[in-house]
This record gives structure tokens, sequence and C-alpha cells, in this order.
């Protein structure tokens, strides 16, 4: 167990929760990125489901970085963690297994390989479902035996029922908390059956970061944007990420850049030598056109520099 000065030292909260720390040298062990910022209510809730089996969710927007809170969490308590996504790519016999051929003493024979499920449930490991309000109706309800209080898993295929290990732990990650594309940002995810969320033992929600950490993390990702751009350039560039958020808020604006985005800008702006370019290949080009002059004000409004009116009259 990590006692609650090894936690404050961890993550920078005050924590009055051992949390178990366990002895790993699996490859499936995220690495850890020294870089990377924790939100207090976020990482107390991801520590209770390390430290008490709690199944927890994690909403939040695009770029807000759930499923990397939950990896870098995983990281520092050395805890074997896998992710599946759940586009439409995944079928049940992803995640439950299926009968295989294989060829054993030079004869075929068939053989059950199982899938992630039973691969995750059996060992020290956190499983993350990520896009989770992406999910197909038939694996939901696969998903929905794992969320049962005793947690046990039936392999109809083998006639067996799994028991969980006991440092098994199950996490999500979603854009929508069920509500489905509302808001039209998010196409492809769906309505969640309100049952199967009522079993999740906690829902937290994580938004963007505070400017000044955010400062931090795009400096530490990218520490040449401070030579190339300035500080005082980095800071400017969050800023304008914050008025397309509050325009996305406001239904002002389609698209919002994330902090990915904006290291991208970054990264781009040392690359090119050129902020406002930078800008146009990061987030302009993916804007709708009729969005640009409002987006050319955020800009103006930041870097008090105008962008070039042709180039966006061209683009519009």
């Amino acid at each position: 167990m990590a006692d609650d000065s090894t936690i404050r030292d961890m993550f920078g909260i005050d924590a009055d929760m051992p949390v178990p720390v366990l002895d790993d040298d699996s490859d499936l062990v995220p690495d850890i990125d020294e870089n990377y910022r924790f939100d207090p209510q976020v990482t107390r809730a991801v520590l209770a489901g390390f430290a008490h089996g709690s199944r927890v969710l994690v909403q939040g927007l695009h770029g807000t970085g759930k499923s990397t809170h939950i990896e870098q969490i995983a990281a520092r308590l050395n805890w074997p963690l896998m992710r599946v996504n759940l586009d439409g790519q995944i079928s049940r016999a992803d995640l439950v297994g299926k009968d295989q051929v294989v060829i054993e003493d030079g004869q075929p024979r068939t053989a059950f390989e199982e899938g992630v499920i039973p691969y995750a449930l059996t060992r020290p490991m956190a499983l993350v479902f990520d896009e989770y309000d992406a999910g197909r109706p038939e694996v939901m309800f696969i998903i929905q035996r794992l969320l049962e209080r005793d947690g046990l898993f039936t392999l109809t295929e083998q006639n067996r029922v799994i028991r969980p290990h006991p440092d098994f732990r199950l996490f999500a990650t979603a854009n929508t908390v069920g509500l489905g594309n509302i808001n039209g940002l998010y196409h492809g995810v769906n309505r969640l059956n309100q049952a199967q969320l009522d079993r999740w033992n906690i829902i937290a929600s994580l938004d963007y970061l505070d400017p000044d950490e955010e400062f931090l993390v795009v400096t530490g990702q990218v520490p040449e944007a401070a030579e190339a751009v300035g500080t005082d350039g980095v800071r400017m560039m969050i800023e304008v990420a914050a008025l397309t958020r509050s325009g996305f808020a406001a239904g002002d604006v389609s698209a919002l850049m994330s902090p990915r985005t904006v290291i991208s800008w970054a990264q781009n702006s040392v690359i090119f030598g050129d902020v406002e370019l930078a800008f146009r290949f990061s987030f302009l080009n993916r804007c709708d056109p009729s969005e640009y002059p409002l987006v050319a004000e955020y800009y103006q409004r930041c870097f008090g520099d105008e962008l070039r009116v042709s180039d966006v009259a061209a683009a519009s």
C-alpha cells in the first residue's frame, strides 16, 4: 500500500486513502509521463477504483485527457493496463473469444481462443473501455455482466464461470455520459441504457486544464516552443484555445481547440517558424468556412494581429 504522504507526492492531492502499488514488471504497465497534470477530483475518483475495486466512468470532451488520466495513475501504481476502443469494429468475439482452427501435432483441430475480457479478468490488470458511448448494443450487454456486484463472467462457449482476479479493475471513458449526439459533435455515439449506467459506482467529469497548468503541459511537451514563440506566445495560444471552447459552449463555433490541438500548434510553430501558418494547419483549416471570421477575431484578440484577410476570404 502507498501511504498518504506517497499519494500526495505521486499526485499532488491530499487523500485519506491508502492505495495498493503492485510489484509487477509486466510490459503492460504504462510508462510514466512526468509532464502529466492531474485533476484532483478525477484523481480521487480513479484512485478509489484502484483501491476499492469501484467501477469508474470518466466523462469529458475530447482532448481533456480522460484515458491518459487513468493510464498515468496506473503507471505510478505499477498496475498493468489494457485499453480497448469500442469502435464499430469491436465485436462480441473480440471481447469474449471464439473457436479457432489450430495445428497440433501436424493435425488441424478446433480450440477456443479467449478474448479481451477473459484475458484481463483473470489477471492483476486495469481494463479501460474507451469511447464507451460508441459501443454496439450487443457489446454493451456483454460489458454489463462485468458491472454486476460480484463481477462474475459466464463464458457460455466453454460452460464455465470466471471469477475476477482480486486485482482486476474496470474503467471506462465517454464523451457524452449516455446522452447521445445531442450537440452534433460526436457522430457515432449512442444513447446508453440507463440501467447499465446505474451500475457504475463512480462517474467523474473531467474538464480542460487551468491556463497555468495547460501552459506547463504545452511547454513540457514542446519545450522548443517557448524559445520559438516566447512564453507569452504560448500563453496567447492557450487564450485562443479558451475562446474557442467558450464559443463552442455558446454554440458560436462547431469546433474547439483541445490541449492536444494547442500542442500541435506549438509543434507546427517550431517546424514552420510561423505562428499564424501553424494556426491554420493545426486548427483553422478544420473549421467550417462560415466560422473563419469569428475564429480570426479570436486570434486577433489574443495576438493583436489579424489573420490575412485575403486568405480567409479565399478559404471561405
